[in-house]
């Protein structure tokens, strides 16, 4: 029975297990047979994405890595890291009408970390970017295998193809496409984290996290946990079919409801805080930036913003035309049903459907796992890009394009699989032609990276690709006026105005160059014509009036500009010198305001007290500046600001009679310029040490001269003298004497030796020490008064108490630091 039994289950069973369980084994096989291990794949990917951009790490900062990096305060360290989380990408506080409203502090704070270790020196930057790809790369490798299900060759072409697409060189070659990469990063992370076979609860709370880091690197990451969602209920389809029929919930159902309910409420939540962000603003766009969003007609509207998602994507499989600006002209409005276009947009929906078709009838089977999953990584991360949800201040961006192209990498290399599986007699034809791709994608990418090397390159090249574009001829005009080149740049900014006839910058910036007065006023006047928000234009055409000798018409320009852009500081000092001397006050208080580092307002307003006769509040104006060079000694400068800011302070000090707060600052000067350890340094502080013993003696004088005898105040000498050993201390002691001079008491051979002895009284006695003091004779080089310095020993005839003597004594022994009051202090004292 036994023997029966087990025959019988063989047969039963064996069958079974072959319909299932074999293809694995045989794919299995075929796999090890064609890559041995997943390191050599790896390894393939990560060479080849490094080879591929080699040429990239000679770039220069380029296009918008200047305004997002090289000027960023949040980059280079001039704010502080709590300000960082509180302004967008480009340095500008999100709280700004101005802002741009993206907020990417991850991306920021690779940047900052990335300054910190190299300074600003490119190849550190382009090499940190290539890195950053090849960790990509060698991710999608292993979400081909694991997510999308491909065959190990098949996933490797994928990620190989992926590493070589010439898309990606803007997101690569240039420094501020580091947010798609990051995010990328992340998002894959997320993926798999999420679709691990064995996941649990701390996987699903982990690729929230990894999805919401893949946010703060750039929005569009936090689409993967939408993602994560929908290829969930992919796989968990046939369990739901059947709960459905069944009326009856399963197991897994439960867990999917469970996971989509978090997964849900961390998305909105993600959501929300990211609108919280925006503070009540929404980012403001232009016509410029994206103009089939700005038409009043819907359907204009609906036809270009189809042809520009299936532009994209002709993008993403022929690579062929590329540029950093798609603005101005690039892509002509689609106004007519008629327009050729239409028909590039009907074949890429087209295709789109059928491939959607194809992924819906496999729910159940899941035979065509990488197409449903190439298809999704295709559209979802492509969609806040697309303007069907939000407006977005570009026309079209290779950069955003960095994630879909995973999907569209996925696609292709799936069809190469089908195509090798069905049809074996095209292998050496699909060898030929896999060849081919990859070929001319390494040398279209290598080719690229070559034109992003530095900006004249990039916009020359652009030029040609795109000779439509208003906004290249209007920056490489721009590129023109910085080198000198302005007939060339009037020309260039000519075009621009006849391609864009109402563009404002244009106008404003050829008004800038043109020789006569008449021809820039009209352009002033046509940039604020046609953008009466252009601060730059009042500013300018201020100027132009101000040079005219027309002053009302100045100001009134100027404080256009200040009402338009309140942190414009070009345009607060152009008011400096127009306004009237009883206002000026206001706007260098501004000034400081705005910049309170800027050594160079603290001396406008210095000079301004001077001139009004404030000496006092002056100086601490000076001191004050004085400081802020020293502390920014290190940042290289045209002017030498620290001997600026000093030269005036110490003139002001010895106009105030301030002799030894002069020496001392000068010491201190001294000593920050020289450094340590040196002798130079040493001498100075031992002359810095005697001008200390020498005030010390100054007070004993100028204390003992008003009052040599009577006290209300216990008072030990022995206080008055710092830094000066025991023995010393004892000596002084029996043979100090001093002579003062006074108009009523002659003097230098005068001795006297006060003696005090304790007293006790009541319940507030003041218990006195008995000491003899002997003052011994100091050495002065010119006759002591008492009232030779206000500012040390107070009006004449006063009384000083011994409260003051202790902190003169306090105060001269120590060298006074470079500080000064704050700002709403000395407008107090002023």
């Amino acid at each position: 029975m036994c023997r029966c039994r087990n025959v019988t289950v063989k047969l039963k069973k064996s069958p079974k297990m072959k319909r299932r369980s074999l293809p694995t084994v045989r794919e299995d096989n075929q796999n090890r047979s064609m890559c041995n291990s997943d390191f050599l794949i790896y390894v393939l990917v990560i060479i080849t994405a490094v080879l591929s951009y080699v040429n990239s790490l000679n770039g220069d900062f380029v296009h918008d890595d200047i305004p997002a990096i090289v000027t960023n305060g949040d980059v280079i360290g001039t704010n502080s890291l709590k300000e960082l989380f509180w302004n967008d990408f480009w340095g500008t506080p999100m709280s700004d009408a101005s802002s741009h409203k993206s907020y990417r502090p991850l991306t920021t704070l690779s940047f900052r970390f990335n300054h910190a270790l190299a300074g600003l020196q490119p190849w550190w930057w382009h090499a940190c970017n290539v890195t950053l790809h090849a960790i990509c790369c060698a991710l999608v490798t292993r979400s081909c295998i694991t997510i999308a299900r491909l065959h190990r060759p098949f996933a490797a072409l994928a990620a190989l193809l992926f590493a070589v697409h010439p898309i990606h060189t803007e997101a690569v070659a240039g420094v501020v496409g580091r947010a798609d990469v990051l995010a990328c990063i992340f998002f894959l992370l997320s993926l798999l984290v999420y679709n691990r076979p064995t996941s649990g609860k701390k996987c699903l709370w982990l690729s929230v996290f990894l999805g919401a880091l893949s946010m703060l690197a750039k929005e569009t990451g936090v689409t993967v946990l939408l993602l994560n969602l929908i290829i969930d209920f992919y796989r968990c389809w046939p369990f739901v079919k059947r709960s459905f029929y069944s009326m009856k919930m399963e197991k897994k159902c439960t867990g999917l409801s469970v996971r989509t309910f978090k997964v849900l409420v961390s998305l909105a939540l993600l959501i929300y805080l990211r609108l919280a962000l925006l503070q009540g603003t929404l980012p403001s766009f232009s016509a410029q930036d994206n103009p089939a969003a700005f038409h009043p007609n819907f359907l204009v509207r609906l036809m270009t913003f189809s042809y520009l998602a299936a532009f994209n994507w002709w993008l993403l499989l022929c690579p062929w035309t590329l540029s950093h600006d798609w603005q101005m002209g690039s892509v002509l409005l689609i106004t007519s049903g008629w327009d050729p276009r239409n028909l590039l947009t009907f074949a890429a929906f087209g295709a789109l459907l059928l491939l959607c078709y194809r992924c819906g009838a496999d729910m159940v089977n899941h035979r065509h796992t990488p197409a449903v999953t190439g298809v999704l990584l295709l559209v979802i991360p492509f969609v806040p890009a697309s303007n069907l949800l939000v407006t977005v201040g570009f026309v079209i961006a290779e950069r955003v394009l960095y994630i879909p192209s995973v999907g569209s990498v996925i696609i292709t290399a799936y069809g190469v699989q089908l195509l090798w599986h069905s049809k074996p007699g095209t292998k050496a034809l699909l060898v030929v032609g896999i060849a081919v791709l990859a070929g001319s994608g390494v040398a279209r990418t290598y080719r690229r990276n070559a034109e992003w090397r530095d900006r004249p390159t990039l916009l020359r090249s652009d030029l040609v690709t795109l000779p439509q574009n208003a906004k290249l001829h209007y920056n490489f005009a721009n590129f023109l006026r910085e080198t000198e080149q302005q007939e060339n740049a009037i020309k260039h900014y000519k075009e621009a105005l006849r391609l864009w006839p109402t563009y404002s910058s244009a106008h404003n910036n050829i008004g800038t160059i043109v020789s006569e007065i008449e021809n820039a006023k009209y352009h002033f006047l046509q940039a604020i014509k046609f953008n009466k928000h252009n601060a730059n234009a009042h500013y300018n055409l201020g100027k132009l009036y101000k040079k005219n000798g027309q002053t009302n018409e100045a100001i009134e320009m100027l404080e256009k500009c200040i009402l338009l852009r309140p942190q414009f500081v070009q345009a607060h000092l152009e008011l400096v010198s127009l306004t009237p001397e009883p206002e000026k006050w206001k706007v260098l208080s501004r000034l400081i305001e705005l910049e309170p580092d800027n050594w160079e307002f603290y001396v406008l307003n210095g000079n301004w007290l001077n001139e009004k006769g404030f000496a006092g509040p002056a100086s601490k104006f000076y001191l004050e500046a004085t400081r802020l060079a020293l502390k920014n000694r290190n940042i290289e400068t045209s002017l030498r600001g620290d001997l600026i800011s000093l030269r005036s302070t110490a003139l002001m000090y010895r106009k105030l009679g301030q002799k030894s707060r002069t020496l001392q600052l000068l010491t201190r000067w001294h000593t920050w310029r020289r450094g340590w350890l040196n002798m130079a340094t040493v001498h100075l502080y031992l002359r810095d040490w005697r001008l200390k013993m020498e005030l010390e003696g100054r007070v004993r004088i100028y204390s003992r001269a008003v009052n040599p005898i009577k006290s209300t105040t216990c008072f030990d000498h022995s206080q008055l003298i710092t830094d000066v050993g025991l023995s010393k201390i004892n000596e002084d002691r029996k043979q100090e004497e001093f002579s003062f001079d006074n108009n009523e008491l002659k003097s230098k051979s005068l001795k006297q030796e006060v003696i005090s002895e304790s007293e006790k009284t009541s319940d507030n006695a003041c218990h006195i020490k008995t000491c003899k003091i002997k003052e011994s004779n100091l050495s002065i080089l010119s006759q002591i008064k008492t009232m030779q310095n206000k500012s040390e020993i107070g009006l004449k005839g006063k009384k000083i108490s011994m409260h003051r003597k202790e902190k003169n004594a306090k105060d001269n022994n120590i060298i006074p630091k470079l500080t000064a009051a704050p700002h709403s202090e000395l407008i107090k004292t002023f």
